[in-house]
């Protein structure tokens, strides 16, 4: 799945962080400015979701 993150570094960061801790990050695209909002970036993250332990 690709997820469109919008907001500043530390909201990017913190939303990297919360995915990471249920889904499998793979891969990352760069940061790229909003041109209508200076302050704010956009990241494409795309992610699977993580195997349960136990599951058939």
């Amino acid at each position: 799945m690709r997820i469109r993150l919008d907001g500043t570094h530390a909201e990017i960061t913190y939303s990297m962080f919360r995915l990471r801790e249920i889904f499998t990050v793979t891969s990352v695209s760069r940061a790229y400015p909003d041109r209508t909002r200076p302050r704010n970036y956009r990241v494409f993250v795309n992610i699977i979701p993580r195997e349960i332990r136990g599951a058939r």
